[in-house]
């Protein structure tokens, strides 16, 4: 063979010469994948198993220069290019189809300097190494709720978590990030340095560059925390989620209660008659003293009659990684989500009557409490617009059987559509799906055409198109 197919920017066809290719996988030092080669189905995939594409090229890198290398070179034949940090977006963007994927999954490195409380977190760490290193000394910064999701794409998205009621979002513990741009340069952005791409990077997604490194502030978290599982039978639906609601609007900071519906797993707490039937599922984290966290969270006990718990002192690295069984990849997954700045009686039952229709036994909903720290932002203060999301409702469906893709599909659009009357408007880029590209501008609201002015310095031509995507200001909508 002596020439390589590949899709440009533009979706046409073209050719790269052999010689092009080994002199390209000469500046990488994990080297380019072809379809040739043993690792490139492995390479491929993602977290995602709806996700089966084909990229022309994949750039394993190493170091920054890779990245840069990887830059110039997709640039320079309008190469179409993704990004792939953990692989874990809903969406599948970080491969793309006959195109050149940048592969950041061998920099993982996480520096912690206990002293200044900061941590330094290359962009191919995943939530369990950043957790890992962070907590032997007993530090954290929120992140979210499975430890294999990439620190990169959790963090350029937004990023939310157990701890995000006492400290904010991911983002709004971003200290810099380093940054390779469209030109294949590097810029390091900061509050005093590119101060405009710092802004954008908090929330804008991966429509920048490609970042290389972030640095985090840290605070001190655990290492144990109370918290668990609270289960109740799901014909107490309607009481305890309205227990639960009430009780939320009033919760101390340092405490997170969540609520997920499905059906049960065969959680060792339960009895084995209620594995496999519908329940509500109350995951709680409290991020402060132990003893302050069982007396803050002791009313959750009290909603209704639980059907087990599973409450007490658990390291916090370990409660981050408890639902990653549930989360494991390979799976179809498709996900609709709404938010919310309150919830009504109706909403909540709608929510419910949505779960007796479950098209599967891995399918949920669950509902995210936030507000706290996360809500004393200011909207225009971090291209994250969606300060008023008091609670961010996914619809995840999962499944195993290609045959069902359209029913669940479709169960979920059903559950999104239903609350949209009762939800913001608004939406949190990291759930948003691949046939959701609408919702990208009413996600940023007021923030949009500053993160158009922003694309435009940056990435005028819009190499970085592989994303939740934000066009330059002045280009041509895409059709």
């Amino acid at each position: 063979m002596t020439s390589l197919t590949y899709q440009t920017l533009d979706k046409d066809v073209r050719q790269l010469q052999q010689s092009d290719v080994a002199a390209f996988a000469a500046q990488i030092g994990g080297g380019v994948l072809g379809a040739a080669d043993a690792a490139y189905d492995e390479a491929r995939k993602v977290w995602n198993g709806t996700v089966d594409r084909r990229p022309a090229l994949i750039a394993r890198c190493m170091k920054d220069s890779d990245v840069q290398a990887a830059v110039r070179f997709a640039a320079a034949h309008k190469m179409l290019l993704s990004v792939r940090g953990g692989g874990h977006h809903i969406a599948g963007n970080a491969v793309a189809e006959g195109g050149l994927v940048i592969d950041l999954s061998g920099m993982r490195t996480v520096s912690v300097d206990a002293a200044k409380r900061m941590a330094r977190v290359a962009a191919g760490a995943l939530l369990g190494d950043f957790d890992r290193e962070a907590q032997v000394h007993g530090l954290a910064t929120p992140l979210g709720i499975n430890s294999t999701t990439g620190v990169a794409g959790l963090t350029l998205g937004g990023g939310f978590g157990w701890l995000t009621r006492r400290y904010g979002l991911t983002i709004d513990n971003l200290l810099r990030a380093t940054v390779v741009i469209a030109d294949g340069t590097e810029r390091v952005a900061s509050p005093t340095s590119e101060p405009e791409l710092f802004w954008a990077l908090r929330g804008g997604g991966g429509n920048f560059g490609v970042a290389t490194s972030f640095e985090f502030q840290l605070h001190p978290v655990g290492p144990e925390l109370y918290s668990g599982l609270v289960v109740y039978p799901f014909a107490q639906a309607q009481q305890v989620l309205r227990a639960w609601r009430d009780f939320t609007t009033a919760a101390p900071d340092e405490l997170s209660v969540w609520t997920v519906m499905r059906k049960a797993p065969p959680l060792p707490f339960l009895p084995e008659s209620v594995h496999g039937t519908e329940v509500v599922i109350l995951p709680l984290v409290y991020s402060g003293d132990v003893e302050a966290g069982e007396r803050a969270a002791a009313p959750v006990l009290q909603f209704g009659d639980p059907l087990g718990t599973a409450l007490g002192p658990t390291p916090y690295a370990g409660f981050q990684s408890a639902f990653d069984p549930l989360l494991a990849p390979g799976s179809r997954n498709y996900w609709k989500s709404n938010n919310f700045s309150s919830l009504s009686d109706e909403a909540l039952d709608l929510v419910i009557d949505s779960v007796r229709r479950l098209p599967g036994p891995a399918c949920e909903i669950f509902i995210a409490q936030l507000g706290g720290a996360m809500a004393r932002v200011k909207p225009e203060d971090t291209a994250f617009v969606g300060r008023d999301a008091r609670y961010i409702m996914n619809v995840h469906g999962r499944w195993s059987d290609p045959g069902e893709d359209e029913r669940v599909r479709a169960w979920a659009r059903e559950v999104f559509q239903d609350a949209a009357p009762h939800a913001t408007g608004g939406g949190y880029v990291n759930f948003l799906t691949e046939d959701e590209a609408e919702r990208v501008a009413g996600s940023y609201g007021a923030n949009y055409a500053r993160l158009q002015a922003v694309k435009r310095q940056f990435d005028p031509g819009n190499l970085f198109r592989m994303n939740l995507n934000i066009e330059p200001a002045g280009a041509p909508q895409s059709p």
